[in-house]
């Protein structure tokens, strides 16, 4: 969809229905002006007009959810009359039709076949139905790094405990020195009993950005399957899981394609699909259906409507240009602090290995009393990661972020590196 579309269906959409009146920040929802700037610049704040942001604190934790623009949230909130206006009536009828029309619509974001692709409510949703169903022997094996999520990690634990898997794992530098020694790295603990490797598409405490293809590729030719966490990278970066050429995909909508709270996907190739165990039961499918996956009862079906109106706004802004937008954000601050002594950046400094997001922290500062010094001494808002090779906060602008904002950052933390 082009600006000029996306522009005249929210007009469309403006005379069918009010605006509603978001009063959280004292802002109301009114037009704010066009989106056709070519100052880049002046683009971007103009996308920061949208955003309702509470004045009390400087957002740096996006990483978490990344809260939903104006638009979207109007949006979301028509679906949420709609559906209880319509009632039993809407679910009886459109419900599955609709969700399908828009993970179809998900499957060409990402770039893979919409018999493969179905929304959940989030990563630990989508992966952990693939740890969980994945179908275990006694003695198989498993591989992941310790810099995972701990929800998938916790995952491999009860499977271990329940199967009797074997669990190996990996720790990922922060700043390798190419792709291959990390591909070799996933390659050492391979055996001929290991059957399924989760690796993280960007590293969700460090922002590194690993060469997925790479790593499926040499798991594949040792017969091993290969999980993707790609929880921050729709929306993010661009996605093209076709190419990737792995087995099994999750990523998280609500964070960086800003849709509400509770929207995944999950991706299983098709050769793949009959042999995942539901997590809950569905009615006769198909066994490579991939839908026999997809029954999680009733739940909130006006945020799958919204996931759709997300999308048009990733349309709005042109996902290069975010993509490219979050890069510059974030070595504006990285490059500005990557030399400084005293701090230390656990994310790779070459461009392709990461984008939004990154990581940084003080020799003589553990990483809490790091983000509790950023909030209460200058009003600062990040997350303290303190995990295996990684001691630091995680900082993720968003695409509303200024730079003015990124300075008052940079001067926080060249000030508390210089304190004894």
């Amino acid at each position: 969809m082009d600006k000029r579309t996306f522009l005249r269906r929210m007009g469309q959409a403006a005379l069918a229905t009010p605006f509603l009146p978001l009063t959280l920040s004292g802002q109301n929802a009114e037009p704010r002006g066009t989106y056709d700037l070519e100052d880049e610049e002046e683009f971007w704040q103009r996308i920061r007009l949208d955003y309702a942001l509470k004045p009390d604190y400087i957002n740096l934790e996006n990483g978490y959810y990344n809260i939903a623009p104006i638009p979207t949230i109007q949006k979301f909130h028509r679906h949420i009359e709609q559906v209880n206006y319509e009632g039993s009536y809407y679910m009886r009828t459109v419900q599955w039709d609709n969700k399908e029309r828009i993970a179809a619509r998900l499957a060409r974001l990402v770039g893979c076949s919409s018999e493969e692709l179905i929304i959940t409510r989030n990563t630990t949703e989508s992966l952990d139905m693939i740890i969980g169903g994945f179908p275990w022997k006694k003695g198989d094996e498993a591989v992941f790094a310790v810099q995972d999520y701990g929800a998938m990690r916790e995952h491999f634990k009860l499977i271990a405990d329940r199967y009797g898997v074997v669990n190996k794992t990996v720790s990922l530098p922060n700043h390798p020195e190419n792709d291959d020694e990390i591909v070799s790295l996933y390659e050492s603990v391979i055996t001929p009993r290991t059957r399924l490797m989760m690796i993280c598409h960007m590293v969700n405490i460090t922002g590194q950005i690993l060469p997925v293809r790479k790593i499926c590729d040499m798991a594949h030719k040792h017969g091993v399957e290969v999980m993707v966490d790609g929880a921050h990278c729709v929306g993010h970066i661009r996605v093209n899981i076709e190419e990737l050429n792995c087995d099994y995909y999750g990523s998280s909508l609500h964070k960086w394609l800003s849709t509400p709270l509770g929207a995944g996907i999950l991706y299983v190739a098709k050769k793949n699909i009959s042999k995942i165990w539901p997590l809950l039961a569905e009615h006769q499918r198909e066994p490579d259906d991939i839908l026999r996956l997809n029954h999680i009862g009733t739940h909130p079906v006006h945020t799958d409507l919204t996931i759709n109106d997300a999308m048009d706004y990733l349309e709005l802004i042109g996902m290069e240009r975010k993509e490219n937008r979050l890069r510059y954000l974030q070595r504006y601050w990285s490059d500005a602090l990557r030399d400084t002594e005293n701090i230390i950046i656990n994310t790779p400094v070459e461009m392709h290995r990461s984008c939004g997001i990154a990581n940084v922290g003080i020799t003589h500062m553990k990483p809490s009393e790091l983000a509790r010094t950023l909030f209460d001494e200058y009003g600062i808002f990040t997350v303290a990661i303190d995990q295996d090779n990684v001691q630091g906060c995680r900082i993720t602008p968003n695409v509303y972020t200024t730079t003015a904002e990124l300075d008052t950052f940079i001067k926080a933390m060249k000030e508390m590196a210089a304190r004894n």
